[in-house]
């Protein structure tokens, strides 16, 4: 089986959501197989969630967006993987990102910029979406790829929404959809390197 983690921090319960969905659409991958680690609210994980990183095909990240940037406790957690780091432990695994904020840009990417920075500090192979754009007058926020997310799944939950509010539709749709894409590699690369 291929093993997907989806390491991420939620704040408010909205990014939680989304990885939720990255979880469902990793899971529609056969002979995968999915387990999610919700960094804690004093960015810390315990031994078993750290095995559980070393043993993966695939780990995609995820944080909402604060002040431009991931939130403290995924920094800490980031900050604590040199010691895989150094023994080259998450060397050629498969890497992708999310993130959500309340506003349309709100500069997740450069929360996603960051997550692709890490993962090249651990010797990562990064997988965008994939999806085109829902630009054109018809479009909103119930379309993938509404908001135009090429090097990771980016979601919008305004900040008077609660989580069953927010992300929408749209948003949660690409998330499932890039959860599969990132599974469906880490299953190819994987039976490639058993031929």
């Amino acid at each position: 089986m291929t093993k997907i983690a989806i390491l991420y921090f939620s704040g408010y319960g909205h990014t939680a959501k989304q990885a939720e969905a990255v979880k469902e659409g990793a899971a529609r991958v056969n002979s995968a197989t999915v387990t999610d680690i919700q960094i804690s609210e004093n960015g810390e994980l315990n031994d078993a969630e750290w095995d559980v990183l070393k043993d993966a095909d695939a780990i995609i990240y995820g944080s909402p967006t604060y002040m431009g940037g991931p939130a403290w406790q995924f920094k800490k957690v980031a900050d604590a993987s040199s010691k895989p780091w150094y023994a080259s432990v998450w060397k050629d695994k498969i890497a992708g990102g999310f993130t959500n904020s309340a506003s349309v840009n709100g500069d997740k990417g450069s929360t996603i910029n960051y997550f692709f920075t890490l993962s090249q500090q651990h010797g990562q192979i990064w997988v965008g979406t994939g999806l085109l754009p829902s630009n054109q007058k018809q479009h909103g926020p119930d379309d993938v790829n509404w908001t135009a997310g090429f090097a990771g799944a980016l979601a919008i939950s305004p900040s008077d929404a609660s989580p069953e509010e927010g992300p929408r539709s749209g948003d949660l749709e690409t998330a499932r959809l890039y959860g599969e894409r990132i599974a469906q590699y880490a299953v190819k690369t994987r039976q490639a390197l058993a031929a």
